[in-house]
């Protein structure tokens, strides 16, 4: 068996209005931000949390993407005041999001 080596890969993607909508109003939702919010709750000291608007597709681990992200959301990856969450796939459903078939979210410690 041979790995294959990824050059290049398209991480870009486009969610219908529709879609967007229902994700976000989920991502958003109340009860999902404190189940966030106590999973992180060592971080918050006292904050909320809130949803960047920001999603994007995991990509293959390469050189140019050593985090498995699109380079310009590694920022938020080594920044102390975000985080970063797959979307749960109960939401992708809910949503009717099948391409891409994963996404993850930025969070912000609203300080």
């Amino acid at each position: 068996m041979t790995l294959k080596i990824i050059d290049n890969f398209d991480s870009s993607f486009s969610l219908e209005p529709d879609a967007k909508l229902v994700l976000f109003e989920l991502l958003k939702n109340e009860s999902f931000l404190s189940q966030i919010s106590s999973a992180i709750a060592d971080k918050l000291n006292g904050n909320r949390v809130e949803f960047t608007e920001l999603l994007f597709q995991p990509v293959p681990y390469t050189t140019a993407t050593p985090k498995g992200m699109p380079a310009e959301f590694e920022k938020y990856h080594n920044s102390d005041n975000h985080f970063i969450i797959n979307v749960p796939p109960n939401f992708m459903f809910k949503a009717k999001i099948s391409k891409p078939s994963r996404l993850c979210a930025i969070y912000r410690v609203n300080t």
